[in-house]
């Protein structure tokens, strides 16, 4: 299998390409982007004045006005603005030309259309970033961070994602693997050359320089969990009995009524589930069936029990809801056992707390904390629960300047490979091992954070990664 290396890799094919770089959604400006060898031989081609005279596009980065004309029937399409980008200074590094005009839906697919008939052809899923990565403009990890700026849910996500493109894993990375390296030659050179370079007392020095930059990948790894709950949000079930206001918690932070709320008993049949971003934390909700062990309730109540289970066994927060006008029963402290089996992080909501005049539940009742009291009608403690919530999952001032939050399994996995060969130099060291065997692990954990950048990967990878992008980027 091929392996590609970014910096050394550049496009064997001429095909210039075009997409739709914008939502086909009626807006007031939509852009169509092209690139390759031919993009501004192209443009040129069907890009006019008023009288239909061609408009050179021979400076880079300066914006033209004029219209699309198609020759062949000969009409205008739309008025435009054109802006030509010179190889190597473009997103793609090649030649690129962004069409802007009127955000109509048929205006863009005409001028995408002219476009093929004079050359382009329609480019394939994250077709732009994957020649931006292969043309150096891009290393993998600056690329993957391009469609997670495009998914961001919430600013925490946009702004670990944005810090990931300008580069802060890049320079971290190659920090590592620079240092490495030097380490590496260093062993290698004393090797060959053992007359006038001496490995005495180096072992000490690289233990300490490995340890370094192992410390540093384990906060790395570590910091995978909140990388992922800012890109993803926080999977958060609802459980409770029937009727204690699941439903009306739900309508409650979405602001809009989603959940149909009933007086009867196992309303909720199936499991809701909606996003909603609260203080730039997203919640990804799911409102669940009642819980309740009654032996009269249907099958299809039962289905919606064991989902509403299952649920909370994935979930990162469970929201258990009480009804503080009622004095618990059995149904309440299986849900309370349940909930301290998951282990999972919980807030406790005692709802209808408008309705309760003195404290129902005795104090020998162990509730998960935090308990909040709580009212779905008059919204009393909302705003507890959402700083709750804040404390615990981001409890502390997130430095996106100086902290890396990976949300990308694929770089996980390598770093976690880094951190293991280098453990292995540790090892070694320890057990005073040849010089000659530490190479061998200094030299895996390079290869691994290398992989991380995109600067030894299969062919293969590489298209399934831009695969998943959309059509334009």
């Amino acid at each position: 299998m091929m392996l590609l290396c970014y910096n050394e890799y550049m496009l064997n094919n001429d095909d210039t390409i075009c997409a739709i770089a914008t939502s086909l959604t009626p807006s007031g400006i939509g852009i169509i982007r092209v690139s390759g060898n031919e993009a501004i031989d192209i443009v040129s081609n069907i890009f006019v004045n008023s009288k239909k005279e061609k408009i050179n596009l021979n400076e880079s980065h300066k914006v033209k006005y004029g219209y699309i004309y198609n020759k062949a029937n000969d009409n205008f399409i739309d008025e435009v603005l054109v802006i030509p980008f010179f190889t190597p200074h473009s997103y793609t590094a090649e030649n690129v030309v962004e069409i802007q005009s009127h955000g109509n839906a048929v205006v863009l697919k005409n001028i995408l259309n002219l476009l093929n008939d004079n050359g382009a052809r329609l480019a394939e899923p994250g077709e732009f970033t994957k020649r931006a990565f292969l043309n150096g403009r891009l290393d993998l990890s600056k690329a993957e961070s391009v469609a997670d700026i495009i998914s961001s849910k919430n600013e925490y996500a946009l702004k670990a994602s944005f810090n990931q493109l300008k580069g802060n894993l890049t320079d971290k990375i190659n920090g590592f693997r620079n240092n490495i390296l030097e380490s590496t030659a260093y062993i290698e050179a004393c090797l060959d050359d053992p007359e006038h370079m001496s490995l005495i007392g180096y072992k000490e020095k690289l233990e300490n320089n490995i340890s370094n930059i192992i410390s540093e990948l384990t906060t790395i790894i570590k910091n995978y969990d909140n990388g992922k709950i800012i890109k993803e949000g926080i999977n958060t079930v609802i459980l409770g009995k029937p009727n204690v206001g699941k439903s009306s918690l739900l309508n409650t932070l979405l602001n809009e009524e989603r959940a149909i709320v009933t007086d009867i008993a196992g309303t909720t049949r199936d499991t809701i589930k909606e996003s909603i971003n609260l203080n730039g934390i997203t919640l990804n909700i799911i409102d669940t069936a009642g819980i309740r062990e009654e032996k009269d309730i249907d099958s299809v109540e039962k289905i919606g029990i064991e989902r509403a289970k299952k649920e909370a066994e994935l979930a990162d927060l469970i929201i258990l809801i009480l009804d503080a006008t009622k004095q618990l029963d059995e149904d309440d402290l299986t849900l309370i056992s349940f909930c301290k089996a998951l282990n999972k992080k919980t807030i406790t909501l005692l709802n209808k707390i408008d309705l309760v005049k003195e404290e129902l539940y005795p104090q020998k009742i162990e509730l998960q904390k935090p308990v909040i009291n709580f009212s779905t009608k008059t919204k009393f403690g909302l705003s507890t629960l959402i700083s709750s919530i804040e404390q615990m999952f981001v409890n502390k001032e997130l430095d996106f300047n100086s902290e890396i939050f990976i949300s990308n399994e694929r770089q996980l996995a390598l770093i976690k490979k880094a951190k293991g060969s280098l453990t292995n130099v540790i090892s070694s060291i320890k057990n005073n091992m040849p010089e000659d065997l530490l190479t061998i692990d200094l030299t895996d954990a390079y290869n691994y954070l290398s992989q991380v950048l995109g600067i030894e990967i299969n062919d293969d990878l590489v298209d399934e990664i831009f695969s998943k992008f959309c059509i334009g980027k």
